[in-house]
């Protein structure tokens, strides 16, 4: 069964040793859905934000931006998100520093893959849980291709809406305030009128009950329980 669950997962990698990137990834694709590489955290943000992987494995020190920094970034865009940081040393203070940004997992170089898949194992269940969402009046989200379907047809909604639904479904059930809903959807500074215009027309295309407002609060999406 977990072995299943992990063909649905998206792996990023970030490395800049070259030839132990793609060694990793070599050892491991056969395992998920999609694996990439990032040579360094600048790239490694990036390819997060535009592949939006379920896990992403790290190694610290890397030119432009290190490992550190960029889960840092990474856990303000995503808290929830696991990180796996590979270490060539065991440093106490990058290891401590480490586990206050919340990573999953730390292993030191040179580790057994079959270790890092093992871990994956263990969390998968969780991560997979939301990888279709059924939500109300029959619409299904789809998180592997981003799409939306009703009744089985799919629903031409634009690159934003299917971010802003992939947001709300990732934290089911909790209202995500309107703050970060704007800081993830859009780069440039959007006002309260933009946003309630974009979640109307996105209403319209699809239905008014399947985004919940919280008035005062944000909004948030309850899927029905399949």
């Amino acid at each position: 069964m977990q072995n299943n669950l992990l063909i649905h997962l998206k792996i990023l990698i970030v490395e800049d040793e070259k030839r132990l990137a793609q060694l990793l990834k070599d050892a491991i694709s056969e395992s998920f859905f999609s694996v990439i590489i990032a040579k360094d955290g600048k790239e490694g943000l990036k390819k997060f934000k535009s592949f939006k992987p379920d896990i992403v494995i790290t190694d610290i020190m890397m030119p432009f931006c290190d490992g550190l920094n960029m889960t840092q970034k990474i856990k303000e865009l995503d808290e929830l998100i696991p990180i796996i940081v590979l270490s060539a040393h065991s440093d106490k203070e990058k290891l401590l520093k480490a586990i206050d940004l919340g990573i999953s997992k730390y292993f030191i170089k040179p580790f057994d893959p079959d270790e890092l898949i093992d871990h994956i194992k263990k969390i998968a269940p969780k991560l997979n849980k939301q990888k279709k969402v059924f939500l109300k009046e029959n619409f299904v989200f789809d998180n592997n291709t981003m799409s939306l379907y009703k009744d089985g047809k799919i629903i031409n909604i634009t690159k934003r809406e299917k971010e802003f639904l992939f947001l709300l479904i990732k934290y089911q059930n909790t209202v995500v305030s309107t703050q970060d809903i704007k800081t993830s959807l859009w780069k440039e500074k959007v006002s309260d009128e933009r946003l309630r215009t974009f979640i109307k027309r996105l209403r319209i295309k699809t239905s008014k009950d399947i985004i919940e407002n919280i008035l005062g609060q944000g909004y948030l999406i309850s899927p029905m329980n399949i």
